[in-house]
């Protein structure tokens, strides 16, 4: 019996985290064939996705896939995003959470069979754990600005993230 990826459960461990702690969380998705989502707000191949229990209907995160129901510009629209496409999960107000190392992708083929993956040394895995090994980096968000209530400028949107106007918001990653 093969092995089950630990991703999907730590996904829905860092979804659940970020409810009970009043966060929204927000997953980043790596744009490519088998990914369901607004061609239209996709930037850089990849997009951002608040999947808050609040932004969400019908959200189901199962063992291979992220699915949803959410409305982008007023216009509801189904999402569906493969477990292999989720390249972090995190709270948007602190920025904590998790990135997923990317499996390489093989157009019309899906994914190549999994090895295991290299830890840095602080996060090396014990030698007894047999199979593929996950790696995930803790993330740090830049800081969202100011709302348009606490804004000095009335023209700025509050949801376009730090820096000019309509630029995302940023992860860095922490080690």
């Amino acid at each position: 019996m093969a092995e089950q990826s630990a991703k999907p459960y730590l996904v829905r461990a860092l979804f659940e985290w970020c409810n009970d702690c009043g966060y929204t969380p927000y997953v980043t998705v790596g744009v490519r064939e088998g990914v369901q989502v607004p061609l239209e707000y996709v930037k850089d191949g990849e997009i951002v996705l608040n999947v808050s229990p609040l932004a969400t209907n019908r959200l189901m995160i199962g063992n291979e896939v992220l699915e949803f129901q959410a409305r982008f510009g007023g216009v509801a629209r189904d999402v569906r995003v493969p477990m292999e496409a989720i390249r972090a999960i995190y709270a948007r107000e602190t920025g904590q959470g998790m990135a997923f190392e990317e499996a390489a992708f093989v157009p019309g083929g899906g994914l190549p069979a999994a090895g295991p993956v290299a830890l840095p040394s602080a996060q090396a895995a014990p030698a007894s754990l047999p199979g593929p090994t996950l790696a995930a980096t803790p993330l740090r968000v830049l800081p969202t600005p100011k709302s348009t209530a606490e804004s000095d400028d009335p023209s700025t949107d509050p949801g376009t993230g730090p820096g000019t106007p309509g630029e995302r918001p940023r992860l860095t990653r922490v080690k």
